[in-house]
Parts: structure tokens; C-alpha cells; sequence
């Protein structure tokens, strides 16, 4: 099984969003029992808590059904979870930096990526410039625009994974 879990802050906007549109992505690629995408927090903030309401909404409006998103509860990243990871995809550049800093060995850091290093139109920008900022703070517009940077990376994800399974494994 090839697990890949995506991180932001406090787990209830972006990355919960890239969970839900890499598992869809998964099933219709037919590799939906050889893949499982979990998502986390870098901070124990909203540990337990529901998805934020807009973010539900967006997933929504996308054709999602909100009551697969009902039993969503937000949870902290754990340090352990690199041994059973193979891809740990961070929403933004700070995520990035936490995570890379938080695994304790070189081959652990390896599987840190930014969800948009694998958006082609922003996979040659500096690491820097590749975050999606955080919804949270603004509008239903900054939810679209989460949500629409998140889907211009996940062909790419599932591309890079269907590639790791084909080589046997994890990259």
C-alpha cells in the first residue's frame, strides 16, 4: 500500500481538500486499492474538529458529497507517521520546512514535497513561491483558488505515484 498524507496548519481547509481530491483522483485512475491519502496538521489547533464549513462547501460545489466529508476530523502530524508514509505533501513553503525539520533521517526528509512542485506550471518556481496560503483568513474566493491549485497539482501526484508503484514501491 503506497500512503501519501497531506499537511497544512491546522488541518481542516487545504489539506483536508487535497485528501479529497487525491482519493477521488486514486479511485478513477483504478489505483484506489493500492493508494491511501490521510491528511494532518503541523499544530494540534483544531485536533478533533470538523472540516471548516467553506472548505466542505468547495468540495461540495465540485461534486462531492458533503456527507463523505461528515466524519472528518482534524489531527496532528506525529513524527512516527514518516515510517509508514511514502509521500508527505506540504500545502506550503512553511509546512515544508517544519516537516523537512521534523524527519529525523535524510530518507524521511526525501519524501517531504510541496503538493505544487507536481503542478507544472509552478514546478520550476523556487520552493518559495510554490504555497497555497491559507483560506482560512479570507473568502469563498480564496477557497476556489485553494481548491483550484490543489486540482492543477493532482495529476501530477498521481503520475509520480503511479510510477513509484510501477518501479515497485515507493520512490
Amino acid at each position: 500500500m503506497y500512503r501519501i498524507i497531506t499537511v497544512c496548519t491546522g488541518n481542516i481547509c487545504r489539506s483536508p481538500m487535497a485528501q479529497f481530491c487525491l482519493t477521488r483522483a486514486f479511485n478513477e485512475a483504478g489505483l484506489g486499492d493500492e493508494v491511501r491519502v490521510d491528511s494532518a496538521g503541523v499544530t494540534a489547533w483544531e485536533a478533533g474538529r470538523p472540516m471548516d464549513p467553506r472548505a466542505v462547501d468547495e468540495l461540495t460545489r465540485h461534486g462531492f458529497d458533503a456527507r463523505e466529508t461528515e466524519t472528518f476530523r482534524a489531527q496532528e502530524f506525529k513524527v512516527d507517521w514518516f515510517a509508514d508514509r511514502d509521500l508527505v505533501l506540504a500545502m506550503d513553503y512553511g509546512h515544508y520546512v517544519e516537516l523537512r525539520d521534523m524527519a529525523a533521517r535524510g530518507q524521511d526528509q526525501d519524501k517531504v514535497r510541496l503538493i505544487r512542485s507536481f503542478d507544472p506550471a509552478s514546478a520550476a518556481l523556487p520552493p518559495e513561491e510554490q504555497g497555497i496560503e491559507d483560506p482560512w483568513y479570507g473568502t469563498m474566493s480564496d477557497f476556489d483558488s485553494s481548491y483550484a491549485m490543489i486540482r492543477a497539482s493532482v495529476p501530477g501526484v498521481v503520475e509520480y505515484v503511479r510510477d513509484a508503484l510501477a518501479a515497485g514501491g515507493s520512490r
